[in-house]
């Protein structure tokens, strides 16, 4: 599965057999991003999908130097269970 980066539109994706798969982020002052809405098409959930997006998102953000504001529950839960990145998330 390749993950890509629209930067225009805001949002990491995966083409997957039953769409896409998307985790949406916006810019949410300077060095900071709100990751706001993650979805994965029903058929594939519970695959490790959601994970990979955020995983790639959260790469991104390290590489960039910003922080992450986690409004989504799924990313949300997430870093609860990699806690290795928490030094994302926003004070």
């Amino acid at each position: 599965m390749r993950i890509e980066h629209d930067t225009e539109a805001h949002r990491f994706f995966a083409l997957i057999a039953s769409g896409t798969a998307i985790l949406a982020y916006a810019p949410a002052g300077p060095g900071l991003l709100e990751f706001y809405s993650t979805y994965v098409p029903a058929p594939e959930r519970g695959r490790g999908i959601g994970g990979r997006l955020v995983e790639a998102a959260f790469r991104y953000a390290r590489e960039q130097g910003m922080r992450i504001i986690p409004t989504c529950w799924y990313v949300a839960q997430w870093v609860r269970e990699h806690p290795e990145h928490a030094d994302l998330l926003a004070a």
